[in-house]
């Protein structure tokens, strides 16, 4: 029988996911930033959520083999992105990345031994221009293991857990997508409830992200009204009982 000379498919280590939308101003700068750091065998998946303007041929014209970019046709809002980008992602462990942020350099490998010992790792950000982080606390890391504590946080609104500042493993992600489909914003606490309930979760005192605030911001600046802050306690409520549930269910096939 003739040998298939054709070389075998490479395991991909990291995959970092990406939600774009309307991006054209900072995505470049941000995957330069990323790609950087990648090696050979990580990967870029990109979801654009309809953007209808240029962000996906800039996206293109970095020509880098290592971006998948998959184009939505209707507007599904940034959670349905994240998702659908983690679901695509092949990855052993799995990063979650902004549009319009910069990763800090050695980013990628502090966040890959963290992922050693925990299936979900948290950092800090610093912002952009070296401007003020506002009223944001700080993630510590000798609050890493108080799990019963972050989950309070999480649930009355004051642990500062951002999506662009985390990373899961395989074993997490398949806790964590799809996405409850309640929640149509914080996919960040869901996947911090995630980690927290599953008691793997690991802080870092380090920034390793630039983060970039400005107006199109998804996450909220200023401050919401009183229905709005109870709807999205409620919301955090139901995704942690979804949380305690799929971590068991998860326990019970490792059996």
């Amino acid at each position: 029988m003739p040998i298939d000379p054709s070389p075998l498919p490479v395991a991909i280590r990291a995959s970092v996911c990406m939600a774009t939308y309307r991006g054209v101003r900072y995505v470049a700068e941000q995957l330069e930033s990323i790609l950087a750091q990648l090696a050979d065998n990580d990967e870029v998946v990109i979801v654009d959520d309809a953007s209808g303007d240029a962000t996906v041929e800039i996206v293109k014209a970095l020509d880098d083999p290592r971006v998948r970019i998959i184009e939505v046709t209707t507007n599904q809002g940034y959670v349905r992105s994240f998702e659908q980008a983690v679901l695509a992602s092949t990855g052993k462990f799995i990063f979650l990345a902004d549009q319009d942020d910069v990763w800090i350099p050695g980013r990628l490998e502090l966040m890959l031994t963290a992922l050693q010992s925990s299936s979900v790792v948290a950092s800090n950000f610093a912002v952009l221009g070296g401007g003020s982080r506002g009223n944001v606390p700080e993630l510590k890391s000798g609050d890493s293991n108080h799990h019963l504590r972050n989950i309070f946080g999480i649930v009355v609104g004051y642990r500062p857990y951002y999506g662009c500042g985390m990373a899961m493993t395989r074993q997490q992600a398949e806790i964590f997508a799809p996405v409850p489909p309640y929640l149509r914003e914080s996919h960040d606490l869901w996947l911090a409830l995630c980690g927290n309930v599953a008691k793997s979760m690991v802080h870092l005192d380090e920034p390793t992200l630039l983060r970039r605030l400005h107006d199109e911001n998804v996450t909220p600046r200023g401050w919401r009204s009183l229905s709005a802050i109870l709807r999205a306690r409620i919301m955090i409520v139901r995704a942690f009982a979804e949380a305690v549930r799929r971590t068991k269910n998860a326990s019970k096939r490792l059996l």
